[in-house]
């Protein structure tokens, strides 16, 4: 894990040392760059996990290439073994030199061979070509841009945007009031993208010429596999995730597991007590509104897999504190309030451990969120016509209240895609004085499949919320701390064999991941895990009305929110007065202009 920059513009050896050293967190064993022949640099701030020894720091040469990589390839001593019987040779014992070799032999293709995450960058001399890759699912960024002639490209935005000009993309800013997020291919910024999840490009530095192909995606196709009955499949998954549990505890620096109590990660956890060969570290984070805290059922899973279990205790001096400091490591605005409590459990994570496995990607593939359950109940409304429910719901406008407000934008949708999409973004857009103008994420391939609703909508939520969210926040806030963040049920095996599953194996009755617990209960008792689905977010609601008001309302005064383009702001203070008063919770509401407003101050930029 790593922090990766480039540039076929050649700065001087100041400017790139600063632009490397805004990652430096990202990377903080070893630093370094090369200008290679005029044409290109090349840098990389390593955060060593495999192969500690100073021949595997980068950029690294293996023959005519040049790599600058970041993150991990897991399968990658199955490769090398597979190359050193065509032939090849190897001087270390880390994954980049793998990556070199493989690229040398199989060409662009060689992404096809990886299990990982990654995003890496290699210079051919003999081609004069810049070929590079981001995995398959976004765990790993990159960004890019192609200005003036030139292309440049970091694992943040930072380097990029310092010492350059570069203004805001108004249609990102409105994607960030309407999802929390800016998908990709966008960034904040004009000119800046990201390289979708997925996707390989070739830059040709003769001809300045970039392009860019899929290498791969998500089967839209209900391919169901019938071959396999639930307990054949329910063995099936077991090995898969045992095995992509197995080889991501590959490492030369101590590792842990973050385990919160709930299905995913106590799964994972269990499975990594059993293939260690002694106790491994697990963590979780304690806060004092019991609302909020859910600690203590991470403590009995910790008991029953006999780990060695650190509870880490959340308190608001420290939570302001990295609030402050938000923005230096999310450098484009991103409002998911579970990145707070992600960078805290992380901060005290490293200081025992260099790498974690986490449970993300197990409510995605195997339908756990509790929208589910809602969808399942109440799509069969969007099977009536629309002027239909566009009549009905005039019965609620005469009803002035938040609820009746909700139900008559829900009855005035036009179908199940359109309302799925307000419902995971910003269903009440009574804030908003346009909310078409950011409502533009579309997959449309996805929609127009010939799978079950349910199925569908758990396609776009990997291709969306996993990508553009969950991703973004595990690398940014574990990065943030020099912590490897791993996830096992990310391995693309595991969500390519969810996509094959009938539907009843994943979600039956409102029994969600219901394939994935039967995974968990063949270990650990069912009744241990019998309650409501929790999320994980700071008590934002509480401390907003509490300890930190006063910061709410120094930085969401009038004259800030009068910047910030596309909102109504007297609507907006109304929700924050009514939040206030405990008469609703807005704390949603609030954490996303916080983070906008002071994003735009940090960054001294105009809308």
């Amino acid at each position: 894990m790593c922090g990766i920059y480039g540039s076929t513009k050649i700065y001087n050896k100041d400017v790139i040392k600063s632009k490397l050293k805004m990652i430096e967190f990202r990377g903080p064993d070893n630093s370094e760059f090369e200008i290679i022949n005029s044409k290109v640099i090349l840098g990389h701030n390593r955060l060593s996990i495999i192969d500690l020894n100073k021949r595997s720091n980068q950029p690294f040469r293996y023959n005519h290439l040049i790599i600058t990589f970041n993150g991990q390839i897991y399968n990658y001593n199955k490769i090398k073994k597979d190359l050193i019987n065509k032939g090849f040779n190897f001087r270390t014992t880390c994954d980049t030199e793998v990556i070199c070799a493989c690229y040398q032999f199989y060409g662009e293709r060689c992404v096809e061979k990886f299990n990982g995450m990654f995003a890496f960058v290699i210079y051919d001399k003999k081609n004069n070509i810049l070929f590079g890759a981001r995995d398959r699912f976004g765990q790993k960024p990159f960004y890019y841009t192609l200005n003036d002639g030139f292309f440049e490209f970091a694992s943040q935005l930072s380097p990029i945007v310092y010492n350059g000009k570069y203004s805001i993309d108004s249609t990102s800013l409105n994607q960030f009031l309407i999802w929390n997020y800016i998908p990709e291919p966008r960034s904040i910024y004009l000119n800046i993208k990201k390289l979708e999840a997925g996707h390989k490009f070739t830059y040709d530095l003769e001809k300045k010429s970039f392009t860019k192909h899929k290498y791969w995606d998500l089967d839209y196709l209900d391919n169901v596999n019938l071959k396999l009955n639930f307990n054949e499949a329910k063995e099936k998954l077991d090995s898969y995730i045992r095995d992509s549990v197995k080889i991501r505890m590959m490492s030369d620096v101590p590792l842990g597991i973050f385990l919160s109590g709930g299905i995913d990660s106590s799964l994972i956890a269990y499975l990594a007590q059993q293939i260690s060969e002694s106790k491994v570290n697990t963590f979780s984070i304690k806060f004092d509104e019991k609302k909020f805290d859910e600690s203590f059922y991470a403590e009995k899973v910790s008991r029953l897999i006999n780990s060695n279990h650190t509870t880490i205790e959340a308190n608001i001096s420290e939570g302001l504190n990295l609030i402050d400091n938000y923005n230096k490591f999310y450098d484009e605005p991103f409002a998911d309030a579970s990145a707070i409590p992600s960078l805290l459990l992380a901060k005290h994570t490293k200081k025992y451990v260099t790498v974690a496995l986490s449970g993300d990607a197990g409510d995605e593939s195997f339908l756990g969120y509790n929208r589910y359950d809602f969808i399942n109940k109440y799509s069969w409304v969007f099977d009536l016509p629309h002027s239909s429910r566009k009549f009905l719901s005039l019965f609620f406008k005469i009803i002035h209240n938040d609820r009746s407000n909700l139900y008559y934008r829900f009855l005035r949708i036009k179908d199940k895609p359109s309302f799925y999409k307000k419902f995971v973004s910003t269903l009440n857009d009574s804030w908003l004085i346009d909310s078409s103008l950011g409502d533009n994420i579309n997959h449309e391939n996805i929609f127009k499949s010939n799978k079950n609703f349910l199925n569908q909508i758990s396609d776009f939520d990997i291709k969306t919320y996993l990508n553009g969210d969950i991703n973004t926040k595990v690398d940014r806030s574990s990065m943030a701390f020099s912590l490897e963040a791993r996830s096992p049920l990310m391995d693309h095996r595991i969500i390519e064999f969810s996509r094959s599953l009938p539907l009843k194996f994943k979600f039956n009755k409102y029994n969600k991941k219901r394939i994935l617990k039967d995974v968990l209960f063949k270990y650990l008792p069912k009744d241990l895990f019998d309650r409501p689905k929790s999320g994980f977010t700071m008590p934002f609601e509480v401390w907003f009305r509490n300890e930190l008001k006063e910061y709410v309302l120094d930085n969401l005064n009038t004259k800030n929110l009068n910047e910030v383009p596309n909102i109504n702001v007297n609507q907006v203070l109304k929700y924050i007065d009514e939040h206030m008063k405990n008469k609703h919770n807005r704390y949603d509401l609030i954490w996303k202009l916080l983070v906008l407003v002071n994003w735009k101050k940090e960054n001294n930029v105009s809308f």
